[in-house]
């Protein structure tokens, strides 16, 4: 168990950096400093107390990822109750259910998605507000005399009376939850249908915080921005809890992250580190830099090593600009990278990383620093937080066996699933965590895919999907690819990109043939076991997880 408390950390960091920028709301002139957030804490303080909400209590959140997102979730915490972060994109039926099951009794959430709710189906929620504003949407009732309608309009004047002396550093006192007892509860959508709720305690998050300290991956006065969704915990831990606990300076996008809109917040921005997941650079390879290294001038130049050199001092230096050019390191996550993105990425010395994590992890299991990286691995396990071992069985003869951690980052277990809780653990302790991989003689470890997605061929070698999709998702007329087995052959499903199929002045028709042809390529790259047969056309977008994982088990039957 470690020492120090997560709630503490976050106490000793509003009053360290008082008067430094913490949040701001990316195209506006919203932005918190770490003293404007204590005050609001202290506000909603006021609000739950009122509402008698008890430590332990959850509180889901749900809505666009913007300040006042932000400003409820630790309020939250802080407050020591649970919180339960549900993703926006969750169906109304699917909310309903998380609701449900966690035992919600108060909600933050944006008024659209909370007029879609069946009102039956959320009538034990105690109070409910507008996760933009703070309004109140739904009230039952208060402790005290006031409507908590009345009593929120009326916040300054109860603030007030609880500090007539003024709000100060003195003032910021959190409820200290212990680093044993459930945080957050977060409920994920996963690739194989839908998921469990994850307990998730200060411990295992306080581990991914002090970690991340140790190796200063974000510092006091920096910025970052975020992109990625802050219900999930890859984008919550570490564009969110940890700048949070450092003093640095958040951004939140709170758009959709199209590459035209990212690439221009990174040049306004210009942060310090860039979290990320393998897509967004996976697209920048295919789409901007690909097209040029194929064109036949700057092949022949590339077969002159001085020229070559120069060649990629030049792709380096406008990617390097492109991210704002303020950057220590980019690290991505979430998903394996393509491998010949990450060896050009490696051959041009860009300084960017690849991690490995869940969410019953908090999600951090490996990483190293850009420098140390080796091409396909996901970095070595977190040195005095975490330890990994590849357990072969039911793997034997195999290069690959399942991959299993323990350490301070590991979940309790799945909410009221007492069952699938003992599943996720062996019987002497450690985590399945359901990915096979294989580590070298150094610790690295290298993920080569799910288990749950893992195929075997006709004479029974393992086929890792992921793998060949990878492969082909890199040919420029194809946005994404699902690669499946149906009567013991390979096909993939594929969804054309159309916008570089016109950019081409292709018809769809011309563009897919150009698909089809690249099958044989494909196959050039394949062992023998696992050459594709088919390409079948998927006009529409593949339905995704938050981390932009194809939800696989809707296509596979």
């Amino acid at each position: 168990m470690i020492e120090t408390n997560f709630i503490s950390i976050y106490q000793d960091s509003f009053r360290e950096n008082w008067d430094l920028k913490a949040l701001s709301d990316y195209g506006t002139n919203k932005t918190y400093a770490y003293a404007d957030l204590a005050k609001r804490i202290a506000e909603w303080h006021l609000i739950f107390k009122q509402i008698g909400l008890k430590p332990g209590d959850k509180v889901a959140v749900m809505g666009k990822d913007h300040a006042e997102w932000c400003i409820s979730f630790i309020s939250i915490l802080t407050y020591g109750a649970v919180v339960v972060p549900v993703l926006q994109d969750f169906s109304a039926v699917d909310t309903e259910v998380i609701l449900e099951h966690s035992e919600t009794k108060v909600l933050f959430i944006d008024p659209d998605i909370w007029a879609k709710l069946n009102p039956k189906k959320v009538s034990d929620i105690i109070a409910v507000f507008n996760i933009n504003n703070g309004n109140v949407l739904s009230e039952h009732s208060t402790t005290g005399g006031d409507s908590l309608t009345s009593y929120c309009e009326s916040i300054q004047k109860h603030f007030e009376a609880a500090y007539p002396e003024g709000f100060s550093k003195k003032d910021v006192v959190y409820h200290f939850t212990p680093n044993e007892h459930l945080v957050l509860l977060n409920y994920t959508s996963g690739t194989t249908g839908f998921s469990k709720g994850v307990m998730i305690t200060g411990n295992n998050l306080a581990g991914n915080i002090l970690f991340a300290r140790k190796y200063e991956i974000i510092k006091k006065h920096e910025v970052i921005l975020n992109f990625l969704p802050l219900a999930h915990t890859y984008g919550c831990t570490f564009n969110f809890f940890l700048p949070l606990a450092q003093g640095s300076h958040i951004y939140l996008l709170g758009k959709i992250p199209a590459p035209s809109i990212l690439l221009k917040a990174f040049k306004t921005i210009r942060p310090n580190l860039i979290i990320s997941v393998p897509l967004v650079f996976e697209r920048i390879y295919r789409d901007t830099i690909l097209p040029k290294l194929n064109k036949p001038a700057v092949k022949a130049l590339l077969s002159i090593p001085l020229l070559r050199k120069l060649i990629y001092k030049k792709i380096h230096k406008a990617l390097d600009e492109g991210l704002g050019g303020n950057f220590r390191e980019v690290i991505v996550g979430g998903a394996a990278m393509n491998e010949e993105v990450s060896r050009f990425l490696k051959k041009i010395r860009f300084k960017f990383t690849v991690g490995y994590g869940m969410t019953e992890c908090a999600p951090l299991i490996s990483y190293c620093s850009w420098r140390e990286w080796r091409i396909g691995s996901c970095g070595k396990p977190l040195d005095g937080f975490m330890e990994a071992r590849i357990d072969y069985t039911g793997y034997e003869n195999q290069e690959n066996g399942e991959i299993q951690v323990r350490g301070e980052h590991v979940c309790m277990g799945y909410f009221k699933k007492p069952d699938l809780t003992e599943e996720l653990f062996t019987e002497d302790g450690w985590m399945h965590t359901g990915d096979l991989g294989c580590m070298d003689k150094d610790g690295f470890i290298y993920i080569r895919g799910r288990s749950k997605a893992m195929l075997l061929s006709a004479n029974g070698q393992n086929i890792f999907p992921e793998t060949i999709e990878s492969k082909l998702n890199i040919f420029p007329l194809v946005s994404e690819s699902l690669v499946v087995s149906r009567n013991k052959r390979l096909e993939a499903l594929v969804v054309p990109n159309m916008d570089a199929i016109k950019a081409q002045g292709l018809t769809p028709e011309e563009g897919w043939a150009k698909i089809e042809k690249f099958r044989t390529t494909l196959n050039e790259q394949l062992g023998s076991y696992e050459k594709v047969t088919r390409f079948e056309r998927h006009d529409e977008p593949f339905i995704k997880t938050p981390k932009q994982s194809i939800k696989r088990y809707l296509y596979t039957n």
